[in-house]
């Protein structure tokens, strides 16, 4: 066998490059996770512990076995809150990042990898989006951080500091893990900030801002307040981040959080229609709420961030475009529409749609990219799809 046909061989894609590097980095933290300084109490934590901690922070879940903040040593707090921010901006985008700071040339290999990395709509372009989101992040962030410095030094002094820089990055990023936990007081997140404006508003901002996606901010910053000039996903992501934020804020109000003040009850419900979606926040005890209410916020998390985001979850494109195939096949139309300003997108030809087909569309990053995209999956319009629809 030819040294040329070995390498192609044992040459990785770049969606195996993206996975083995989210596993490489989990199993990194969960071994740094099991070292007697990453805990106060100097122990040793089981390895299935460390793991399911580093696999939480690196996926911006937020679920957690031990208390952040009472558990977890300054060390392992770090470890954890690295993890969360490789996790957010993905692993490929901080590798990057390091090539970037280093000078070297970026291949077309990695470039290719960090298109899918950030699902970034071409190649070209890709490395000045890649400084773009670095910059971006870092700068949200220390204005987070800022944000919340005189909240935190005001209750704790000088630890205020890595507590607003921690909460900061755990926000825009989506990860909902809190350090404000204690012995007597474990896992509280921010339930003792529920009638702070400061700190409602600040993580709010940070969580939206994180959770619709690099590429929508990118829009927003080349085309300004010209709406119509966005791309199509632009438009659609903030039109039902919008919606996903307002109705079930309203919902909420009228529905929990009687007993608070109106600027309370409102803060809460906002707050809570806000972080349900992905960021894992609460400043409300959530077991007290209604079940109706416990049933949108399930909803909500199901629904998620939007592509290209430090959040998780379907996707709000990918349910937008659900739901716009639901009403057309209600109304009994050929096609699914978004009417957004004057002018009315198609988004799928629903009667000729195969079962394949329609997961395709449901990839909605790639479906949306375009200002004015038809479905470019249908057989009408792709050549290359029929002939893959036939051999299935």
């Amino acid at each position: 066998m030819s040294e040329e046909m070995i390498s192609r061989r044992f040459q990785l894609s770049s969606f195996q490059i993206i996975i083995l590097g989210f596993a490489g980095v989990i199993l990194l933290g969960a071994l740094l996770l099991m070292l007697p300084i990453a805990t106060q109490e100097g122990c040793t934590t089981p390895f299935n512990e460390a793991l399911f901690t580093a696999t939480s922070a690196v996926c911006v879940t937020g679920l957690v076995i031990h208390d952040t903040g009472s558990y977890w040593s300054a060390f392992g707090q770090t470890i954890i809150l690295t993890l969360i921010q490789i996790g957010g901006l993905g692993v490929v985008t901080v590798a990057a990042s390091f090539a970037l700071l280093s000078r070297r040339r970026i291949s077309l290999m990695q470039r290719t990898t960090l298109q899918d990395a950030i699902s970034a709509p071409n190649v070209g372009g890709i490395v000045r989006l890649t400084k773009f989101i670095l910059w971006g992040t870092f700068l949200v962030e220390f204005l987070g951080t800022l944000a919340m410095l005189p909240v935190f030094c005001h209750d704790y002094g000088w630890h205020g500091i890595w507590l607003a820089t921690f909460h900061s990055i755990s926000a825009f990023c989506n990860a909902g893990f809190d350090i404000l936990g204690t012995a007597n007081n474990l896992y509280p997140s921010l339930t003792g900030y529920e009638q702070n404006p400061i700190m409602n508003i600040t993580i709010m901002l940070l969580i939206i801002i994180g959770g619709i996606g690099f590429l929508t901010w990118e829009d927003i910053c080349e085309n300004k307040l010209q709406f119509r000039r966005y791309r199509m996903q632009s438009k659609v992501i903030l039109i039902f981040t919008l919606i996903l934020i307002i109705f079930p804020a309203i919902f909420f109000f009228f529905a929990d959080f009687a007993s608070l003040p109106i600027e309370a009850r409102l803060q809460a419900s906002l707050f809570q229609s806000v972080t349900t979606r992905t960021a894992g926040f609460n400043t409300a005890n959530l077991s007290v709420m209604s079940s109706s209410s416990q049933g949108i916020m399930i909803l909500l998390m199901l629904i998620g961030g939007s592509p290209g985001s430090t959040a998780g979850g379907m996707k709000t494109t990918t349910f937008a475009v659900l739901l716009a195939n639901i009403v057309a096949a209600y109304r009994q139309q050929d096609s699914a529409h978004f009417l957004i300003a004057e002018s009315i997108a198609t988004l799928s030809k629903l009667p000729q749609l195969s079962s394949p087909c329609i997961l395709r569309c449901f990839s909605a990053e790639e479906f949306l990219s375009a200002p004015m995209r038809t479905c470019h999956c249908h057989p009408a319009y792709t050549k290359q799809h029929q002939h893959w629809e036939q051999s299935v």
